[in-house]
């Protein structure tokens, strides 16, 4: 019975903690509203949305490129959006020949284009290999957005818009860099489509 009530408390604790930094995510709802709009401003020109990121983060990056060529709540065309984690040969090839901090900046050095917009995320905020892409798409010119934890981070310099979870926590981090992401994605779509008539699962 103990060891029931000790997990109780942990798993309170856990949801305590996190709706505090879902509290204080919050405050960045201006920020968010701005992201919204680069990723708009982008779509609207033709452009592609770049996600990126190492390991929870990559997921995150599959995700959210996902609810753009998918759907995030309504039945659409897809939106232009790449994961540039997906690509196993460019992958273990860029990182064998030029070392893993160059995975990501090489594909937006190939791929990468003014009306672009690219999206860094790291809970540290201390990836190599995404500050490299934020330094790759400030020399093409390209929008970018760096999500990562409340530790400063050379990412908020380099990019248009760094979006800080007031967390140092990975695990919160995480939660609200996909909170944020989606509610980003949503906010596209219902620009580009209109809100959602009938939700569906």
């Amino acid at each position: 019975m103990e060891i029931g009530l000790n997990l109780a408390k942990k798993v309170n604790e856990y949801f305590n903690d996190a709706q505090l930094v879902l509290n204080e995510t919050a405050k960045l709802a201006g920020k968010i509203e701005f992201a919204a709009q680069l990723m708009i401003n982008c779509l609207s020109s033709g452009g592609t949305v770049y996600w990126c990121g190492n390991g929870g983060s990559a997921a995150d990056s599959q995700h959210l490129a996902a609810e753009l060529i998918g759907r995030f709540k309504i039945d659409r065309p897809p939106l232009r959006s790449i994961a540039l984690t997906t690509d196993t040969s460019i992958l273990t090839a860029t990182g064998n020949d030029f070392g893993f901090e160059h995975i990501f900046s090489r594909q937006i050095q190939a791929l990468g284009k003014i009306e672009d917009l690219v999206v860094g995320i790291s809970t540290s905020g201390r990836s190599a290999n995404v500050i490299n892409v934020l330094k790759e798409a400030k020399k093409i010119g390209m929008s970018s957005v760096a999500m990562t934890g409340s530790a400063h981070s050379e990412m908020w310099e380099l990019s248009n818009l760094s979006l800080a979870v007031p967390s140092t926590e990975t695990s919160h981090i995480q939660e609200m860099h996909i909170l944020i992401g989606q509610l980003i994605c949503g906010l596209a779509e219902e620009h580009f489509f209109g809100k959602v008539q009938n939700a569906q699962s």
